[in-house]
């Protein structure tokens, strides 16, 4: 069951600005991606996991998500984790076992209860890229 829409607003004005100072360490990135109504570039903070040249992101909000369509229109985004700029193509749905096997153990416990996680994607890492300046 997707997180209420109610604490996604809440998220959105009051925590996501705060989790934008400390992405690029761990799993916790900050997603670049375009709006695609307003050409606005944005940046969204996630948990994702990067295994090998793929990025899997949990969508603990549900797929309709404007980050997650505004990716779709543009064919990708770019990420920083973990010191990296990475360049990511077009996300591909994941289904529930395929999203959970690749995400640690540690977290798909949590994604199974509380958070009932259902819906998953994968971006392909075209490039990556050592960040300017940490953060």
């Amino acid at each position: 069951m997707p997180i209420a829409q109610r604490i996604t607003r809440i998220n959105r004005r009051a925590l996501n600005p705060l989790m934008l100072r400390i992405t690029g360490h761990g799993p916790l990135v900050d997603l670049e991606h375009v709006g695609r109504r307003s050409g606005t570039v944005r940046h969204t903070p996630l948990l994702a996991f990067r295994a090998g040249g793929t990025v899997t992101i949990a969508l603990t909000y549900g797929p309709d998500v404007e980050w997650l369509a505004n990716l779709r229109a543009a064919g990708g985004g770019r990420m920083l984790m973990r010191g990296e700029i990475l360049t990511l193509g077009p996300p591909s749905d994941l289904g529930t076992s395929a999203g959970l096997a690749r995400v640690p153990r540690p977290v798909r416990v949590a994604l199974r209860w509380p958070v009932r996680c259902r819906d998953f994607v994968e971006l392909p890492v075209r490039s990556a890229r050592a960040a300017a300046t940490a953060r």
